[in-house]
């Protein structure tokens, strides 16, 4: 399974961005996904969850109210809307899967808000 994120970019605060994940390969096989993230000098962040249905999400305290993760599964792909951004949501962003007997991540893409 590979996975590759995409829709990254500049954004001033208060903007918008959605990202993607788009999995190819053995994708049938994929459970729960999650988006992370890690900003420079930190540890790497779970920042939501989505089950395989779609049907329950979580989010971290700190993005609550304001990233709606989502996928859909006919087309092997998972989402993030993130409003309302904030300096502070400058990070890399990557795409993790669940597999049949391991995880799987993306590449990465990289989000930046100014002020």
């Amino acid at each position: 399974v590979q996975l590759v994120e995409s829709g990254g970019g500049l954004v001033q605060a208060g903007g918008s961005l959605r990202l993607s994940c788009a999995a190819s390969g053995s994708s049938f096989s994929i459970g729960a996904m999650r988006w992370y993230r890690q900003a420079p000098g930190k540890q790497r962040e779970l920042v939501a969850f989505i089950t395989v249905s779609g049907l329950s999400t979580s989010y971290a305290d700190s993005v609550k109210g304001r990233f709606t993760i989502s996928r859909d599964n006919a087309k092997n792909t998972m989402y993030l809307q993130m409003n309302s951004l904030k300096p502070e949501d400058t990070a890399v962003y990557y795409c993790n899967a669940d597999g049949e007997r391991t995880d799987y991540w993306g590449q990465g893409t990289q989000v930046t808000v100014s002020s």
